[in-house]
């Protein structure tokens, strides 16, 4: 079917569901008329209908399409219905999209045809929300974490308007950042064997008028190392409740490479990806599809016929490899929320107070026990550098036993490191502050031609105490011409208010006591 260009990639039309077909993209664009619950399935799976957004919605208005098929406009032949709804959610395993658009219209059934059409309808409209929100949300995000000028992004697959009802997740986020002027290029993973990146999104980025390039998947990874990727956005077809993620193939590998060269990487999905009967992805069923997606290219064999083939449609991506997952409603940190009760918990069991030390009325918080276990160190070292993945490109380590974790978070993020140190220490010329402690004063020194100029500065220390070492390391780096990113230590003190004193700098702090230093 031909016709004019949908407003969504699929919609409703008297009696059938009209969707693009993204296998003729981007040589012609395509409508198909789909009056039955098994062609509606088939292009499901055929992946005329892809995106597990899309395909929820496709569920939904599937179960629409039946319940029109099955009554006679005083009684719906519920049997038959329940039939092709569990053949509408078994199309395709992973996404779990498509079995909560296939309930969610269900629910509608004792409304009759027209209750759950409405529901369907209704459906497609939120989507649209839905995604303008996450969109919004997620470019928010790379902004804070990319700086202040237009990033350079990588994508995977194609997560436009194609893949749900319009608007987009990661593609919509990328082209949220484009209309603020926010995108230098997007690179975009061609997505093997069937293309969807560079059919679909190199299309949809044309179309949109926004500079991209066309890569090999096998490229990703050596872009990065070159320096070309700020940020790594994806959608995804399933989210388990501790942040592991499934999405298409290849995903796995990115976030590989993002994480050994620092770059954020960020999934933008909807709430209704987000799977709470999952704990985690071992769960999660990956669909395997036909070998000759991957023995053929174009109507050409490219392999030998007898070749056996492994055909993944997707992967899992662990938790702690994302920088945060974005949704309409929220941003979810997974490294930082799920790694920071447990080694908060650490921290706290290797930490002693000792009273009246140095002076009488204090209590010295001791964190001799954590730097014994090199596992502990190594842990918060990640956890720093993970807080702050993309944001910084150096690190300022304070004296004493800053010197300790900064060193280990230079080494986890493999960023320079400078050393903030006290008067005597460091051959000049040098940058010099002092300031007040709360039982004292101090100074810092940092050799002049240690901060580059427009530095990224991520600080680390151990204590955060009246937060007056780190305002003075503060004070060192902007002296130097570099700017603070953040700040990073194992322990806070929140009695004594130092993160009210370094505002509005970010800080990360792994465990946090209510006493006094």
């Amino acid at each position: 079917m031909a016709g004019n260009r949908l407003t969504t990639s699929l919609g409703w039309d008297d009696g059938a569901v009209v969707a693009v077909d993204q296998r003729a993209l981007p040589h012609e664009y395509r409508l198909l008329r789909l009056e039955s619950v098994e062609h509606l399935v088939e292009a499901i799976r055929s992946l005329a209908i892809r995106g597990a957004p899309a395909i929820g919605l496709a569920g939904a208005l599937g179960v629409a399409l039946s319940v029109w098929r099955h009554s006679d406009g005083k009684t719906v032949d519920v049997r038959a219905v329940h039939r092709d709804a569990t053949l509408l959610a078994e199309a395709r395993p992973t996404a779990v999209n498509l079995r909560w658009g296939v309930s969610r219209a269900l629910r509608r059934l004792p409304d009759g045809p027209e209750g759950v059409l409405a529901e369907a309808l209704a459906m497609l409209d939120e989507d649209a929300a839905t995604n303008r929100s996450a969109a919004g949300r997620a470019a928010d995000l790379v902004i804070s974490l990319t700086g202040d000028r237009p990033a350079r992004i990588l994508t995977h697959c194609n997560t436009g308007r194609l893949a749900t009802a319009a608007v987009g997740t990661a593609l919509g986020a990328i082209l949220e950042l484009a209309g603020r002027g926010r995108v230098e290029e997007v690179l975009v993973d061609e997505t093997r064997p069937l293309l969807q990146g560079a059919r679909l999104t190199t299309w949809e980025l044309g179309e949109a008028g926004v500079p991209h390039r066309l890569c090999v998947d096998a490229a990703a990874a050596a872009a990065m190392a070159r320096g070309l990727v700020d940020c790594v956005l994806v959608g995804a077809d399933r989210i388990a409740v501790n942040g592991d993620v499934a999405n298409k193939i290849g995903t796995y590998g990115l976030a590989l490479a993002a994480a050994r060269h620092g770059v954020p990487f960020i999934v933008v999905a909807p709430e209704s990806t987000c799977d709470p009967t999952l704990a985690d992805g071992s769960g999660i069923v990956l669909e395997e599809r036909g070998p000759e997606e991957v023995t053929g290219f174009g109507g050409v064999q490219v392999a030998p016929a007898r070749s056996a083939v492994f055909n993944p449609a997707f992967d899992v991506t662990p938790a702690e490899l994302i920088t945060a997952i974005v949704t309409e409603r929220r941003v979810i940190r997974p490294q930082a929320d799920g790694d920071r009760d447990s080694l908060a918990e650490r921290v706290a069991a290797q930490t002693r107070e000792v009273a009246d030390f140095p002076f009488p009325g204090v209590r010295f918080q001791d964190l001799s026990g954590v730097y014994a276990q090199p596992r502990l160190v190594r842990d918060l070292a990640h956890a720093l550098a993970g807080a702050y993945r993309g944001r910084f490109d150096h690190v300022l380590a304070v004296e004493a036993r800053g010197f300790l974790l900064g060193t280990a978070v230079a080494q986890a993020s493999a960023k320079p490191l400078t050393l903030c140190r006290k008067p005597g220490k460091l051959p000049g010329p040098l940058h010099t502050v002092s300031y007040d402690l709360e039982y004292g004063t101090d100074t810092l020194q940092i050799q002049r031609d240690r901060i580059p100029p427009d530095a990224r500065v991520l600080v680390v220390d151990d204590v955060l105490a009246t937060g007056g070492t780190l305002a003075a390391a503060e004070k060192l780096v902007t002296a130097g011409g570099g700017r603070v990113c953040g700040h990073g230590v194992v322990l806070e003190i929140a009695a004594l208010a130092g993160r009210r004193r370094l505002y509005p700098s970010q800080v990360f702090a792994v465990h946090t006591v209510g006493g006094a230093q």
